[in-house]
Parts: C-alpha cells; structure tokens; sequence
C-alpha cells in the first residue's frame, strides 16, 4: 500500500462516487464551498488503484497550529483493519507538517436505519467491530450524540429512497395535501441561476420566522456556479391574477346555476350556496395578495445537490402568507421525484434530533422517510501532549463554517 498525499480530484470523485459511502461532503468540489478553510485530498493506494481517500478540511489556529476536519470521511473499508491502520498512521505524519493538533471525523457510516414509526436501539453488528478497528488505531470516539448541537453534522437525518410508485408510497394525507396544492394552482418548476434572488427572499422570510440563520443569496450563488449542472432549484409559485381569474369565473358561473336552480332542488340548493360561500372566501384571500402583477409569485423553493447517486436537499424556504396553499408538500415530492429519475437512490432531507420529538421531523415524517443514525464523530490525536488543549480550541472555535 502506498500513502498518497494529493489526490488527484477527478480520481477522488470517481472513487468516492461509485462507492457506498459516498457523501457531497466528500466531493472535492466540497472544498470549493468552504473557502475559509483550506484543504487536502489525501489516500491510499494499492497496486496503483485507489482504496481509500479523503477530502481533508484546514482550519488554521493561533500559535500556528491547525486542526482538521473530514467531513462524512473518510471514504474506505472501515472493516478492513489493514487498510484503516494504514491510512491512519501515515495521515498522522502527514498532518504533522501543519501542526495539526487532532483530525476530527464523521464516517458516513449507518449503525442504524429505521421508519419513524419502528425507532429502536439496536445497532448493525459491524458497528461493535468498525468502532473497535478505529480505537485500535488510536482514533476516539466521542459517543453516541442525540441531539444536533452535539456535533458538526447531525448524528441523524431523514432519508427518503427511491422506490416503484413513490407517489402512492406517501402518507395519505400527504397526498391530500398536494392534491390541496394543485387545486390552489401551485405550479413547481426547475428553475436556472437566474431565479436566485426568488429563492434568497423565501429563505430569508423562513429566517425571520423561526429566528435562524441560513444562507443569503451569495451562498446559494456560489454553489449553484460550483455545482453547475448537479444543482438543482425548484421553486413552487402561483399565478395571483391566473388564479383569480379562474375563482370570478367559478363564482360566475356557480351564481348562474344558482339563479336557474328550479324550486324542489334544496339539497342541491344548499351544495351550490356552500360553493358560492368557499368561492368568496378563496377570493377574499387571494385578493390580499393581488398587486396587479401578471407573473408568478415564488412562495416556496428549495436547493439540492447531485452528487453520485445521492441528493442532498440543503436549503429550503416559504412564504409563510402562503401556508393554506401547501407548496411544500408539492415542491418536496416533485424535487424528490427529479432525483430518482436521474438516477438518485436516495433523497436527504437532512438532519433530525435523535429522540424524533423536534419540528423537523414532524415535517419530515411527510414523506415516510427512513431514519439513518450515523457512527457518530471520532477524533484522531496527531500531538498527543497537546490534545486536551485542542479539545478546548475546537470548543471555542466550533468549526464554524463546516455544516451544510
């Protein structure tokens, strides 16, 4: 076996996407996006072919120390205990040149996978020997985490695969409410570079309603410039003026059948006046959002990245003035459904808390998806004498910048 200390990207790429480890937080375009950080790819050989690599996050400390980080990585046989040893003896020395104080890791590795409904303890038995091998090449592991703040990347996310008939296999009233979305004449459309400002301001307003910091537009600029073909924006949107046209008329033409109703007809009486009383109520509602314009309102949208056969779906907004439409609902399926019919596996929708009791999985839980739980963070001490310390520094600094 032969260390090899600069991968070559597309050798990189190509390996970590045909493997089953394979994570976007592993592509070499990953470092492209984290551009306060510098980075390595670095890997094993053996007779000349790759069998393990990594893209190696920098982050540079006072004192001229640094730490380092490998998202979902590295990619490789975590059960082969030769290669792991190999691997992680040499990118010790490796590290040392930059001072390196301990490589902190997240393999993309799942110890469990589960339906929301079915959630359990119980561990695959690799893990038991994975978790063995890294501590018998010194790596720490730093346990089994619950709750998102307790790691870099969440220990737990909802994953939905692909499957024949993926519409029929939501949750019925998921279905409900996409049909709910249709007849509110929510259209999704794949949109190009040019719609991002659309998308920045649903992001924003999801901001400012649930107090948090996503993205602003240079950030989803960027990595749609990056990603170029493999990015991917969907936007749900209505056409006010399109959709009023269409009420008036229903009401039209419902205020006709009333007034040619012939006597002895109450049932249908009372269905044709329980119309007419939704119909005003619908026009009412849209009416506070006509400002005259002839285009399309962007009320919701969302970013994902292609990376192998993985789609990761990072960012996500709505304009919440918009909720009775479900645009969500709709947007989510429909981007879902890109995927698998490009060639995905799966679709992220990313992170949950482990005990599933937050909001995010309640949303999620939408669109049946399974829970993957992760092995969990290790750290790899490269000076010893100093590691205490760098547990401090890492609190302080909380690798800011590297989640999605």
């Amino acid at each position: 076996m032969e260390f090899i200390s600069a991968v070559e990207q597309h050798e990189h790429d190509q390996f970590v996407a045909a493997h089953p480890l394979c994570n976007l937080l592993q592509s070499s375009a990953w470092a492209s996006v984290k551009e306060n950080w510098s980075h390595a790819i670095i890997g094993v050989k053996e007779n000349g072919k790759l069998i393990a690599s990594a893209l190696v996050l920098i982050k540079h400390l006072p004192l001229n120390f640094t730490m380092m980080y490998v998202p979902r990585g590295p990619i490789m046989d975590y059960e082969n205990r030769e290669i792991l040893n190999f691997f992680f003896q040499h990118m010790k020395q490796w590290a040392k040149q930059y001072h390196c104080l301990f490589i902190k890791m997240d393999p993309g590795i799942h110890i469990n996978d589960y339906k929301i409904a079915e959630k359990n303890n119980h561990h695959y038995p690799s893990c038991a020997d994975i978790i063995h091998n890294m501590k018998q090449s010194k790596a720490i592991h730093k346990g089994f985490t619950t709750y998102i703040k307790e790691s870099i990347q969440p220990r737990f996310q909802a994953n939905v695969y692909a499957c024949d008939e993926f519409e029929q296999s939501l949750p019925r009233h998921t279905r409900r409410l996409i049909r709910d979305a249709l007849k509110r004449d929510v259209k999704v459309v794949k949109a190009d570079r040019s719609r991002i400002d659309e998308f920045s301001d649903v992001v924003s307003l999801t901001e400012q309603r649930k107090h948090v910091n996503l993205r602003n537009r240079a950030y989803f600029e960027q990595l749609m410039d990056i990603y170029q073909d493999d990015a991917y924006l969907f936007l749900a949107e209505v056409n006010i003026a399109d959709t009023m046209k269409r009420l008036k008329k229903e009401y039209a033409e419902n205020e006709q059948e009333l007034k040619c109703l012939k006597e002895g007809s109450p049932k249908k009486k009372r269905r044709l006046e329980d119309i007419k009383r939704a119909l005003e109520k619908d026009i009412a509602e849209i009416s506070a959002f006509d400002d005259g314009s002839l285009e399309p309102t962007v009320i919701a949208g969302i970013l994902s990245i292609k990376y192998g056969n993985t789609m990761e779906m990072l960012y996500a907004g709505m304009d919440d003035r918009f909720k009775k439409f479900m645009p969500q609902y709709y947007l989510y399926t429909e981007n879902m459904k890109y995927a698998f019919s490009h060639g995905c596996s799966f679709a992220n929708m990313g992170g949950v808390e482990g005990d599933l009791a937050d909001g995010l999985t309640k949303f999620k839980a939408n669109f049946n998806p399974y829970i993957n739980e992760f092995i969990g963070e290790f750290d790899l001490p490269v000076n010893r004498l100093l590691y205490r310390l760098s547990e401090w520094l890492y609190r302080i600094c909380k690798l800011r910048g590297t989640k999605k």
